[in-house]
């Protein structure tokens, strides 16, 4: 198939390049020359502009876009809107939020265009390791792009099959589903990144009760000086809590075990705030998710207010005095 890329970022670029080492051929455009320079390099062709790529593509063109989610993404698919035709599709693999799926999708339907949304799981790693995909959209537009989400996918693998699963949808053992309509695939892949923040919270805060194993505030027979990066790589080997979150763990902690290079300052992306607004509109409890959420809201103040307020009533009530120093 042939497909225009408008994004060339960390996953835009990649996703081009596994597109083109599976026989697709891509039309891509990016706001930087040197993105677009480096990309047909590899063997795609290069768009001046979005009007630009539209042209180069036979009908029924398909154009996905793959931006930060927001005001850039917003503007991208409204200008697609005005430049492509009747049958033609957008393809959103960013991190939208579904709400904006179900509204873009609509104005597009009035056109005759064709809007598909796209969660899209595998990070700087997809090249090799494949995508995993959560799709949203009309079931026969999908279909009719079935070859460009088999080409990205990771397909099976080693994996071995899931025991019941005779007679299911065959495409999620290859890596890629189809969730249901408009704004479905966005949703799940939201839900699916609320989940990662939890796990995430989950062995960092693990991994730092074990390094706080030799404090001196414990006794001394209470104390071990537990190697890190050891302890990461043996539970990747069997253990229940192995998972590539945990191997990725592995990696950082091999090359930097007291992890210096970084600061600690944790941002989120959106999803995980999308993903405890869903659960307050369902009413559903969501404690893990939210407090992960916090956790990291709680990274970017090293003295925040809250700490002070509650400083403040310790003092209060016990005649608790703050020590001299946060160390």
């Amino acid at each position: 198939m042939k497909l225009g890329m408008v994004g060339l970022g960390r996953m835009g670029g990649n996703i081009v390049r596994r597109l083109t080492r599976k026989g697709h051929t891509c039309v891509v455009f990016d706001q930087s020359p040197a993105a677009i320079q480096a990309i047909v390099a590899e063997g795609a062709a290069g768009g001046a502009d979005l009007a630009d790529l539209v042209k180069r593509l036979e009908r029924p063109r398909v154009v996905w876009v793959m931006l930060p989610a927001g005001e850039t993404t917003e503007q991208a698919v409204a200008q697609l809107g005005e430049l492509l035709e009747k049958g033609d599709t957008v393809i959103d693999g960013g991190n939208t939020f579904y709400k904006d799926d179900i509204r873009r999708a609509q104005t597009l339907k009035a056109k005759g265009i064709h809007y598909v949304d796209c969660g899209t799981s595998g990070g700087v790693w997809g090249l090799e390791r494949g995508y995993c995909m959560m799709i949203g959209g009309d079931k026969s537009v999908v279909a009719g792009l079935d070859p460009l989400f088999d080409a990205l996918a990771p397909g099976p693998g080693t994996i071995p099959q899931t025991p019941g699963r005779e007679g299911r949808d065959p495409r999620v053992e290859r890596g890629y589903l189809h969730c249901g309509p408009a704004g479905a695939g966005h949703f799940v892949k939201m839900i699916h990144n609320g989940i990662e923040y939890g796990l995430m919270q989950a062995f960092a805060e693990g991994f730092n009760i074990l390094r706080g194993a030799d404090s001196e505030k414990l006794p001394q027979e209470q104390r071990y000086d537990f190697d890190l990066p050891d302890i990461a790589e043996v539970w990747r080997r069997g253990s229940v809590v192995g998972s590539w979150l945990l191997d990725l763990t592995a990696i950082a902690l091999a090359q930097d075990p007291e992890l210096k290079n970084y600061s600690g300052f944790v941002e989120d992306s959106g999803e995980g705030r999308w993903t405890i607004m869903a659960a307050i509109e369902e009413a559903v409890p969501a404690h893990v998710l939210s407090a992960a959420l916090y956790a990291r809201f709680r990274s970017r103040d090293q003295e925040g207010f809250s700490d002070k307020v509650l400083s403040a009533m310790r003092h209060q009530f016990g005649g608790h005095v703050e020590p001299k120093s946060r160390d």
